[in-house]
């Protein structure tokens, strides 16, 4: 399962962590740790959407190496290394990979064997690499959308189960969630367009607790939808405090949100994380729009690691920041 966090946050995106190692208290906010991650000698990151951490606590960051968001597929994969590997606590820079493979990166998860599963919004895939960057699987049509069992339209988010098989959010074109094997066979989805119990309007990512309930950030009905392994729904999370989730990350115990903060009801200002009970009550907030450190353009989205530091992927900020508690006065 995803190893995103020990706790639910939220900030506009979805992370999250599938284990059951006992989690610190989160009873200290959370402060950015200055001058981490340490980039190689003229790298930068480009749109950073997708984060995650392996069983060494490495943590894996998936961006556009210099490409835009834009509405159009384009005609050429990005030629410059769009996974950048990074040691968790030191932040030192450990490798890149994944040059000449993607159009427009989205989501990226590793589940309990290391493997890396990322989607890419313009290739309409999802596609399964090893610990070392061999291709093991792809799922969907390369460059064709479609709303049937073999295809997506622009899905966001991967969340793998213990067994291997896994659920996917797809995502901007589509409005469903589908469930597939560990070989890749469909086997059953749920989910429409509209604001009701079990429908959504974006549902840009996805996460599984260890109770084997699974949470989606319906992005655009700003709210977190909760359902059993078979899409029967459960709850929801919503309000002003949660804002417009565009990740989470759950565990036992807690689970963790960022808001991307693009909901014009809620101004630039929301652009954050909180984290939150499994009843979605927010125990703590963290971050908030700018170009400063401790600080988002656009929360996209977070993961946790084992010792309880959180990771957020700044978009529009184009960079990784790690958060970690603050030292008990």
């Amino acid at each position: 399962m995803r190893r995103k966090a020990h706790t639910v946050v939220a900030l506009g995106l979805a992370v999250g962590a599938c284990t059951s190692t006992p989690l610190p208290q989160f009873s200290r906010p959370l402060e950015v740790v200055h001058g981490w991650p340490q980039l190689p000698e003229g790298r930068i990151l480009g749109q950073a959407t997708g984060v995650d951490l392996d069983s060494r606590s490495d943590v894996f960051v998936f961006h556009r190496a210099g490409r835009e968001w834009t509405d159009e597929p384009p005609a050429d994969t990005i030629a410059s290394p769009t996974i950048e590997v990074f040691e968790g606590r030191s932040g030192r820079h450990l490798r890149s990979w994944g040059a000449n493979l993607f159009l427009m990166p989205h989501g990226l998860t590793i589940d309990g064997q290391d493997n890396v599963w990322v989607t890419d919004v313009m290739l309409h895939q999802v596609l399964k690499f090893s610990p070392s960057g061999d291709l093991l699987m792809t799922v969907g049509q390369p460059r064709v959308a479609g709303t049937d069992r073999k295809h997506f339209n622009m899905p966001t988010d991967v969340a793998v189960l213990p067994d291997g098989s896994f659920y996917v959010s797809d995502g901007y074109g589509n409005a469903r969630v589908l469930k597939f094997s560990a070989r890749g066979d469909y086997e059953f989805e749920w989910g429409r367009s509209g604001k009701g119990e079990g429908e959504f309007d974006l549902p840009h990512a996805i996460d599984v607790g260890v109770d084997g309930r699974v949470y989606v950030a319906d992005r655009s009905n700003a709210r977190v939808q909760v359902f059993d392994h078979r899409g029967g729904f459960l709850a929801q999370w919503s309000g002003s405090e949660l804002g417009r989730p565009y990740s989470v990350a759950v565990s036992d115990r807690h689970a963790v949100l960022v808001d991307g903060g693009d909901q014009p009801a809620s101004g630039p200002d929301r652009s954050g994380g909180v984290e939150v009970d499994l009843e979605g009550r927010v125990l703590t907030r963290f971050g908030r729009f700018g170009n400063q450190d401790g600080q988002f353009r656009l929360a996209h989205d977070v993961a946790v690691g084992p010792d309880g530091s959180v990771y957020v992927v700044d978009a529009w900020g184009q960079r990784v920041q790690r958060f970690v508690r603050r030292s008990g006065r």
